[in-house]
């Protein structure tokens, strides 16, 4: 089966207008981007050889922070179901200084395909699953007739008895929720290691050796107990048992190792943070180093995993940075050579922020009117408060740092900061948000700009 063939349906423009639904703005890097996916497929398609050979092309993605680099790439991976995983390039160091080493993001991304394929398959036996546990929640509330026992087989319900009218009511029963306040005991696995907890809370111990010892010591220390459990949790946990019996964890390892090779996405946040200038020495060199260690995963290589080596020549890069300090022409040579396409996102404005206030389909005026509705409190939000808190966020941003549209977040909570605390105890009623609403909460927080530059 084509591993992206569900992308045959997800053209350049259908890219974008998916994109649209969560980010405003910045159609130049969703160009780029749903080119880059499109391009995959398109390798997919080809015959012969000449396959292998298509390079993927990777991009940079230049712009302040919080405009939408990170959501586009991560809505991306979302739409071709694709593995995806953010790093930033600051966290790494040369190799042979104290630090995470490039190789862990090859073996970090298989890590998410894995769990990506093992979620898909669960999603497919979760049907049959939920009856093998029911039968065995039924065993343990309803024991079966001595004599008549039977051998068990991984993933499938018992052979067919005859019928039990007992057993049969007690089924209606549990269906109907009418056994939920029962008790039973569960067999559980225990995967608590007592040795990786100790070592886990020593300095200097890396994460990739951490990882790497749990991989040596697999199932040691891993043991059985009983628990007693309500009748829903125990069916949870008999389901999930049943699960992981019907799973092929061989040909899901194997699927998910394909799918990290020919769809991972790897978001390289910070990138500008290991640029280096030519005539510059001391902490540059080390910087240097990393850029250097980078090449080889997005030229393409091959990096040993616990699951088998690992292919990253069709992996896509996109990286991103604010590049303030540096550009990317101070990135080394070979570096940038590899990441062909080059997008800029333009900061966001008042314009801009009501927009995202108001038209994604996530949008914070939405989420929090959700959150409030729970309580049963309900806001109603007036165009002229939005256009009121938009203002005020852009002009936050051009008198302290420009954090983008993660200043609506920090804005929306100091406006509904009382209403969020009292919720619970002011009972059913509806908060019209007007303009004047938003004005006494946050006016004077922002005529005062030493109380901005702390609170907002």
């Amino acid at each position: 089966m084509n591993l992206l063939e569900g992308e045959s349906a997800l053209t350049p423009a259908k890219i974008v207008v998916e994109l649209d639904k969560y980010i405003v703005g910045q159609r130049e890097a969703k160009r780029a981007v749903a080119v880059a996916m499109r391009n995959r497929w398109r390798r997919q398609q080809v015959e012969g050889d000449l396959r292998d050979e298509i390079a993927p092309k990777n991009i940079i993605m230049i712009g302040p922070t919080g405009v939408g680099k990170t959501e586009i790439a991560r809505r991306l991976a979302r739409l071709a179901r694709a593995p995806f995983l953010k790093v930033e390039a600051s966290k790494f160091t040369e190799v042979g200084y104290v630090g995470r080493d490039v190789d862990s993001i090859v073996r970090d991304l298989v890590e998410v395909a894995v769990k990506l394929v093992r979620d898909e398959e669960a999603a497919k036996v979760r049907p049959r699953a939920k009856e093998a546990g029911e039968e065995r929640l039924l065993d343990l509330l309803l024991p079966r007739a001595s004599g008549r026992g039977f051998t068990e087989r991984p993933g499938e319900p018992p052979p067919p008895t005859e019928p039990s009218p007992t057993r049969e009511k007690l089924r209606v029963m549990l269906r109907d929720g009418k056994l939920d306040d029962r008790e039973v005991e569960v067999e559980t696995t225990d995967d608590s290691n007592p040795f990786m907890s100790v070592l886990g809370g020593q300095p200097g111990i890396d994460e990739s050796a951490m990882s790497g010892l749990k991989d040596m010591l697999g199932s040691f220390g891993r043991k059985t107990k009983r628990q007693k459990l309500k009748v829903p949790q125990a069916w949870a946990v008999l389901t999930a048992q049943e699960v992981e019996k019907l799973i092929d964890n061989d040909a899901a390892t194997r699927e998910a190792v394909r799918r990290a090779e020919q769809a991972g996405i790897v978001f390289i946040d910070e990138i500008d943070k290991i640029a280096t200038k030519a005539e510059r020495h001391g902490a540059d060199v080390s910087r240097e180093g990393v850029q250097r260690d980078l090449l080889p995963i997005v030229e393409g290589s091959t990096v040993t995993t616990k699951y088998g080596p690992v292919k990253t020549d069709h992996v896509l890069f996109i990286a991103a940075g604010a590049f303030h300090m540096a550009k990317p022409s101070d990135l080394i040579p070979e570096l940038q050579g590899r990441f062909p396409i080059r997008v800029e996102l333009t900061p966001l404005t008042a314009d801009d922020f009501v927009r995202i206030l108001t038209e994604p389909n996530n949008a914070l005026t939405r989420q929090y009117a959700a959150m409030l509705e729970t309580e049963g409190v309900t806001i109603e939000w007036s165009a002229e408060a939005v256009r009121e808190l938009a203002e005020i966020a852009a002009d936050v941003n051009r008198r302290t740092h420009d954090i983008g549209a993660r200043r609506l977040h920090t804005v929306l909570e100091r406006l509904l900061d009382d209403l969020l605390y009292n919720a619970p105890d002011i009972g059913k009623q509806t908060i019209p948000i007007t303009k004047e609403y938003v004005r006494e909460r946050l006016g004077a927080l922002v005529a005062d700009e030493d109380l901005t530059r702390y609170i907002l």
